[in-house]
């Protein structure tokens, strides 16, 4: 059975979900489909994209970075719009510098490595374009395809 991965701009869910092939034309944005046990989706080559610095997994790409001035807890994190080849864990109410959020951590599918958090609610108005976004800590990942 061949697995499907949301698209780019889908934001509704941090799973996958299994389809038919045939119906991979439903999103033109979708990257790739496998019978591999990772199930990893790969991004294409021709883009720059940003990796698991621990299995090389894709995660990102850099048309998706939203901003690179946010803070994690392990140092400088990168705000993204979407992300490919990551779970989510349960979401929780979290005291972060820009005030309290519902955010859920989400990790790497192929290492199970947590990578950063996804927003799921921000209670404050000023927050609420996070609402939706992904969290990847830089120490997690790395620069991969395209770049000088």
């Amino acid at each position: 059975m061949f697995q499907r991965f949301f698209c780019w701009r889908a934001q509704q869910s941090c799973s996958s979900s299994r389809a038919s092939p045939e119906l991979s034309q439903e999103c033109p944005a979708m990257v790739k489909m496998t019978k591999s046990k990772t199930f990893q989706a790969y991004l294409p080559n021709c883009h720059r994209t940003y990796s698991c610095v621990h299995c090389r997994a894709h995660l990102a790409n850099h048309d998706e970075l939203i901003s690179k001035s946010f803070q994690g807890s392990q140092g400088r994190a990168y705000l993204f719009n979407s992300v490919v080849n990551v779970g989510c864990g349960p979401a929780e109410e979290r005291v972060l510098l820009t005030g309290l959020h519902a955010v859920a951590d989400i990790y790497c599918e192929n290492c199970k490595t947590t990578l950063g958090w996804k927003y799921e609610h921000a209670f404050e108005s000023s927050q609420k374009y996070k609402e939706g976004k992904f969290i990847i800590e830089l120490a997690h990942m790395i620069k991969d395809n395209g770049w000088e």
